[in-house]
């Protein structure tokens, strides 16, 4: 724990629960700036599949980290961490707290813990795992288990991007990705406060539901022909996506993607709150409503 009165506090929790509403609410309790650590919301060109702030949510208080690169690109925890630390010591400059809310596990642990330190990815390392994502996922999740068996059991093993990760840290050293993981981590400038949204598993799953269903009448089937192009990036290898670019090739109907889509987002919400469980230190808050979990939360951090 840090003696300096700057504080980040952190707003997470599994995807539906209403992250981006009650971090708006204390923001703007605090006249302070918002940060995404929700890797999928990095990309520009996937909006609707991706649940992003609307218009409106980002006009009410500045967001930073969403649309801020290309689908084209990658940016990993580790670097995620770099310019983000920057920015959170550029706000506190004007103010004691900042948010940073999102459901990525990884890369909230980036900015709040530190990571450890990693080999350099060659290009024909990534050309390769890239390669065997597209190609053969299940051969990917057995290289890791075969060769990492620690890392393999405590990872979700279903996440594209965090298998891509390992697997390329595997390949490039020739070392298991778990020996890696021994590294002191890094002090912190500043005290992280965290909270963990959660609410009942069935309206959770109920509203994950409603919001597949939002996103497709807000037009993310054709969100998802306009980067079926591209589809063997990484960063399009994810729930939403994938599920409608296998109706596209002819390997579901419609209804089953749809179907897909609400079944693997709920997998993921389950994947999401494994992880946070193991936060030793994290408030858990209920949300039923948004205002009175602000309130929660801006009552804690200002006792």
């Amino acid at each position: 724990m840090t003696s300096s009165n700057k504080k980040v506090v952190v707003i997470t929790g599994p995807t539906a629960v209403g992250k981006t509403m009650v971090a708006i609410k204390v923001a703007q309790h605090f006249k302070t700036e918002i940060l995404s650590a929700d890797s999928r919301q990095f990309f520009k060109e996937i909006s609707i599949g991706t649940a992003k702030p609307t218009i409106d949510e980002l006009r009410q208080v500045p967001h930073h980290f969403v649309d801020f690169i290309s689908i084209n690109d990658t940016i990993s925890a580790g670097e995620f961490e770099k310019i983000a630390l920057r920015k959170i010591e550029q706000l506190h400059k004007k103010n004691d707290v900042v948010i940073l809310t999102g459901g990525s596990g990884l890369y909230i642990d980036a900015v709040t813990t530190g990571i450890d330190e990693f080999p350099t990815i060659s290009k024909n390392t990534k050309q390769k795992v890239r390669y065997w994502l597209k190609e053969d996922f299940v051969k990917l999740q057995q290289f890791i288990k075969e060769k990492d068996p620690e890392q393999f059991k405590n990872m979700d093993t279903q996440n594209p991007m965090r298998i891509s990760r390992v697997a390329e840290v595997i390949l490039e050293s020739g070392k298991p990705y778990s020996s890696f993981l021994k590294g002191n981590k890094p002090k912190r400038h500043f005290e992280v406060i965290t909270f963990c949204l959660t609410m009942k598993r069935e309206k959770l799953y109920h509203r994950i539901n409603k919001r597949v269903d939002k996103m497709l009448a807000l037009g993310l089937e054709e969100e998802a022909k306009n980067v079926y192009p591209q589809k063997y990036l990484q960063a399009l290898n994810t729930v939403g996506y994938k599920e409608l670019f296998n109706y596209f090739e002819g390997n579901l109907t419609k209804a089953e993607a749809i179907e897909k889509i609400k079944q693997h987002t709920r997998n993921y919400a389950k994947r999401q709150l494994t992880w946070f469980k193991k936060k030793s230190d994290a408030y858990w808050v209920e949300n039923e409503d948004s205002q009175k979990t602000a309130n929660e939360i801006i009552k804690r951090i200002s006792a």
